[in-house]
């Protein structure tokens, strides 16, 4: 069933007053795909814009807080926690993985997918000078805990 439809098949917000505050956290990921040598540039500080990642992590940060202003219908939440981790994985790769943590009666999946996608589009706008290549992939929700619908976690 679809949630955010009305009887007249309209969007509308889903209404979760009567819903059970949880504990709820969702954890999502992406990674970038860059010439080699643009992720050495990255990971040797050698970026001329500066530290690539702590900028990236500081816009999934905010894009977390903001996700309710850029998704419509998603519920303004009170995050508790959010957390973005980067590591070059291999030699041309990000990998991005983001952590949303709240108390609420709604879930906080698209909160880190908006964070794992932001921090992903941050690095490629950094980078873009260097490497207009890049491949933005593989922006997933890799785990999620709480609410009604319990735990989801994709498989191996």
């Amino acid at each position: 069933m679809l949630t955010h439809l009305d009887s007249q098949g309209r969007a509308n917000m889903v209404d979760v007053t009567e819903k059970a505050v949880t504990a709820r956290e969702a954890i999502a990921e992406a990674r970038v795909r860059m010439l080699p040598d643009t992720l050495r540039m990255i990971v040797d500080g050698q970026h001329p814009k500066g530290d690539v990642f702590a900028v990236a992590r500081i816009a999934g940060i905010q894009a977390a807080k903001k996700t309710s202003d850029l998704i419509p219908l998603c519920h303004p939440l009170m995050l508790t926690g959010v957390k973005v981790e980067l590591a070059a994985e291999g030699e041309d790769v990000v990998h991005i993985v983001a952590r949303c943590k709240l108390a609420g009666q709604t879930g906080v999946e698209m909160e880190a997918l908006t964070a794992a996608s932001v921090t992903a589009l941050t690095i490629y706008d950094m980078c873009k000078a260097v490497d207009k290549g890049m491949v933005i992939e593989q922006v997933r929700l890799l785990e999620k805990t709480g609410g009604k619908s319990g735990h989801y976690k994709v498989e191996a």
